[in-house]
């Protein structure tokens, strides 16, 4: 008997290094076969980092990164996790990792197999999760915010990766540290959970319904209310009377959906009501990708402007130093989304209309009424900046572009620009700026400009980017413009600003607010979200190479 325990004792030990052997062979037989672009699909599946996995396992000298049982079992949760993130463990061919888990045992081949395929998922994982599914600049080719992985070497990371005490939360380092993506997952999270409950119930079409009413459609719309959390039950109350109780929860939900909260149930808060949870659920998902897009910008001093929002923010050192609500393009003319730098700002500044206004706005109202430019104090100047009579200018002649002079219009109460603008320089000619229009702040949906962006408080933030309380505090800058000369004031605070597009944020209290998507985009980023996993057309970055 101990003579066929040492026998089998020492076939275990020259059987480890010779399976060991194989496998090292085998990854570095798929490794050289990726390098030359041959068909290598271990279990069905597909390996797209075909630069960075012959990589690391060179320079691992080819040995085994997931043979341990319990890494391969962390990387499964962990992929089952990226659910959390708005993202589809499909992408990282969960199905084919559980079958090759559970057929690897000992044979190196099979074990090569899995070895190339965790790998993989984890790359695309870590990928997705720092810069998102969907590359931007294939919706938007010109995207300009970063893209990089900076001073990280993929290689490197894989290692520290696979190493790590806690797979997952290395893993979950490389997605957005930001409030406001956690928030939103934990969004994802509560309406993820009211599916799971059965969603909510529908209400039927009818008339407006409106407080100390009495309907059938009332106990619907109460049970629809309590299951988003906007209304809270206090007593018994009567199921057809639109009581007190659930117009504050109307209003509520009215606030948080980008509507004008009169607690009436209309047309449009009607509609929101019938939102099913699913398409909730899709729009987190979809801004939780949009946040991924943007991250890296987000740190330290930056200012956001957040167009389905229809608000600005400031953050100085990372603190919410200034917020305002704006008011941007109209559908038709759409604010772009970008990231530029704060250069400079213009108290009392000229309005040289844009092309876009002079041909679809200027012209014709000039061909309907010739005292359109005096009444407005516009006038017409040629390149060297000369003044040109209206009245010699064949009008008619530029309905359709071509004009060959600029129109002006002089500083002054009536002055689109209002006494302020804020300059960052961009090929879109956009800026942001002051207002006359002021009523318009107090709008639910605020899109009436014709691409640039109107501040409700523009005097607050060009103190705060001056940054110089001695010569440019509040009284000196109201003086500044109350001599009403044009004057070009650089910013001590060259902030980076980013225009971005958010239709769902969670705020301090937990409440998700859902916005209008004013432009169309979800739908565009929802669908690229639902592709399988490809290569990107736009670019190395999205290629997970």
């Amino acid at each position: 008997m101990l003579a066929l325990i040492l026998l089998a004792l020492a076939t275990a030990a020259i059987a480890a290094p010779l399976a060991d052997g194989l496998l090292r062979d085998a990854l570095r037989e798929r490794a050289e076969a990726l390098r030359n672009g041959g068909d290598v699909r271990p279990g069905g599946g597909v390996i797209a980092a075909r630069r960075v996995i012959p990589e690391f396992y060179e320079s691992r000298g080819f040995a085994p990164a997931w043979a341990d049982a319990d890494r391969r079992s962390a990387l499964l949760t962990t992929v089952r996790d990226s659910a959390s993130h708005g993202l589809d463990p499909a992408d990282y061919q969960i199905d084919v990792l559980r079958k090759l888990a559970d057929e690897a045992g000992s044979d190196p081949l099979k074990m090569a197999d899995c070895e190339l395929l965790f790998t993989e998922a984890l790359i695309r994982l870590v990928y997705h999760l720092r810069f998102g599914k969907v590359d931007p600049r294939e919706l938007y080719p010109e995207w300009n915010f970063s893209r990089s992985l900076g001073a990280v070497r993929s290689v490197q990371a894989l290692e520290a990766l696979v190493r790590a005490d806690s797979l997952h939360d290395a893993v979950e380092r490389y997605a957005p540290q930001l409030e406001s993506y956690r928030r939103l997952r934990n969004a994802l999270s509560a309406y993820q959970a009211i599916e799971a409950r059965g969603g909510w119930p529908a209400l039927r079409p009818g008339p407006t319904l409106r407080a100390g009413e009495h309907d059938a459609r009332v106990a619907a719309l109460r049970a629809r209310l309590a299951a988003s959390g906007d209304y809270v039950s206090s007593g018994t109350p009567q199921p057809d009377l639109f009581d007190d109780g659930l117009r504050t929860a109307v209003i509520a939900f009215q606030s948080h959906h980008g509507l004008e909260p009169d607690g009436a149930v209309g047309r449009r808060t009607l509609a929101e009501l019938q939102v099913d949870v699913g398409r909730r659920i899709e729009q987190i998902r979809v801004n939780l990708e949009r946040l991924r897009w943007v991250a890296q910008d987000i740190e330290g001093d930056y200012l956001i402007v957040d167009i389905a929002g229809f608000s600005a923010r400031l953050y100085l050192d990372n603190r919410l130093a200034w917020q305002s609500r704006v008011v941007v393009g109209r559908p038709y003319r759409k604010t772009p989304t970008f990231r530029a730098v704060m250069q400079y700002l213009v108290l009392n500044p000229k309005w040289v209309v844009p092309p876009t206004i002079l041909r679809e706005d200027v012209v014709p109202n000039v061909l309907r009424d010739a005292r359109y430019l005096a009444e407005n104090d516009m006038r017409v100047v040629d390149g060297a900046g000369r003044t040109i009579a209206p009245a010699a200018i064949n009008w008619a002649r530029y309905r359709n572009g071509g004009f060959p002079y600029q129109i002006v219009q002089a500083p002054g109460a009536e002055n689109p620009l209002g006494r302020i603008k804020f300059m960052l320089p961009n090929e879109y000619s956009v800026y942001l700026h002051d207002t006359p229009s002021r009523a318009l702040f107090g709008r639910s949906e605020r899109a009436f400009s014709s691409g640039c962006i109107r501040l409700e408080r523009p005097l607050e933030l060009a103190v705060l980017l001056l940054d110089d309380p001695e010569q440019w505090n509040a009284e000196a800058l109201q003086k500044a413009i109350e001599i009403g000369e044009t004057r070009t004031v650089p910013v001590e605070r060259r902030v980076p600003v980013m225009i971005l597009y958010h239709t769902v944020e969670v705020g301090d209290d937990g409440t998700t607010d859902f916005r209008p998507d004013l432009y169309d985009r979800d739908a565009e980023v929802s669908a690229a979200l639902a592709r399988p996993f490809r290569f990107s057309t736009a670019g190395r970055a999205g290629n997970v190479r």
